[in-house]
C-alpha cells in the first residue's frame, strides 16, 4: 500500500489563516514536513505520535536539505503507507515549488492532493490596509520574485514587461528583501515612476507586523533604515494611499 502525499498552504502567517481542510489534514497526518515560515503554533495541532521533520530554508544559506532530498523524504514516507502532510507558508503553487513536489510524487507513483492556502501576496497586503485591487486605480495585479533560482543561467524578470504592467496594476514582489534596490533600480530603469507609491511589509499578519511606506525611488533607503528583514512583501501602485484613507486596521509597529 502506498499513502498519499497533501501539499498543503499554511496560509501567510497568522496560524488562523489556515483553511479548514489543512488544519483537518495536520491534524491526521502520520509525518509531517514543515517549512520555516509557517506558525509554529501550527505544530501543536499535529498527532502527538505523529513525526515532525523541518524542512526549512534559508536564502543564501546552506541548507538542512536541498529540494530533490525534500522529494526523496516525501516519496520514501508515503511508500510506507503513511499519510503526509507537507507544510507550506502561503499556497503551495505561489514560489512554494508544490509543483515541482507535486510533479515528482507522479513521477513516482505516489498519490498527491493539492490543498491551497492564502496566499502572502493578497494577504500581506490586505493586513497592511492595501487591497492589490480597487477599481478606481487598477484592473490588474502582478506577482513576482525578487530572489530565482540560483542555477539557472539567466533572469527570468522582465522588467520592462513590470514597469508595463505596474502602469495599469499593482505589483507584488516576494522575496525581495535583499535584492530590493537593484529591483528598484531596475524597474525606474525600465520606465515606472520614480515617485510611485511603495510599501514593504515585514513579518505580515504576525502580532509584529511593521510597514515602511515611500516614493518607489526612497524605498530601499527606508527599509535599510528601518531594519526591515525577511519575510516581506513589498507593494507598488497607487493602492497602497488607499491605507492612509482609512483603510489601515491591523494595529502594528510603523518605522
Amino acid at each position: 500500500m502506498i499513502g498519499t502525499v497533501y501539499l498543503v498552504g499554511a496560509g501567510p502567517g497568522d496560524p488562523e489563516l489556515i483553511t479548514v481542510r489543512g488544519l483537518h489534514l495536520l491534524q491526521c497526518a502520520d509525518v509531517v514536513l514543515y517549512d520555516r515560515l509557517i506558525a509554529p503554533e501550527l505544530l501543536s495541532h499535529a498527532r502527538a505520535d505523529a513525526e515532525l521533520i523541518d524542512v526549512g530554508k534559508m536564502p543564501y544559506m546552506r541548507q538542512k536539505r536541498d529540494q530533490n532530498a525534500i522529494n526523496a523524504l516525501l516519496i520514501e514516507k508515503a511508500r510506507t503507507n503513511q499519510s503526509v502532510v507537507r507544510l507550506k507558508g502561503g499556497d503551495p503553487f505561489v514560489f512554494g515549488r508544490g509543483g515541482e513536489e507535486a510533479l515528482a510524487c507522479e513521477a513516482a507513483g505516489v498519490p498527491f492532493v493539492i490543498v491551497p492556502g492564502v496566499s502572502s501576496a493578497i494577504a500581506v497586503p490586505a493586513y497592511a490596509g492595501i487591497p492589490v485591487t480597487h477599481r478606481d486605480y487598477n484592473a490588474a495585479f502582478t506577482v513576482f520574485a525578487g530572489h530565482e533560482d540560483p542555477n539557472k543561467d539567466e533572469s527570468l524578470i522582465d522588467y520592462e514587461a513590470l514597469a508595463c504592467a505596474a502602469r495599469i496594476g499593482t505589483l507584488v514582489l516576494l522575496m525581495g528583501v535583499v535584492n530590493l534596490p537593484h529591483i528598484v533600480a531596475c524597474l525606474i530603469a525600465a520606465g515606472l515612476a520614480a515617485d510611485t507609491p511603495a510599501a514593504c511589509i515585514e513579518r505580515g499578519t504576525f502580532a509584529d507586523q511593521r510597514v515602511v511606506e515611500s516614493r518607489l525611488e526612497a524605498l530601499p533607503e527606508c527599509v535599510r533604515a528601518a531594519g526591515i528583514h525577511a519575510p516581506a512583501t513589498t507593494v507598488i501602485g497607487q493602492v497602497v494611499n488607499l491605507r492612509a484613507m482609512g483603510l489601515r486596521w491591523f494595529a502594528e509597529s510603523d518605522r
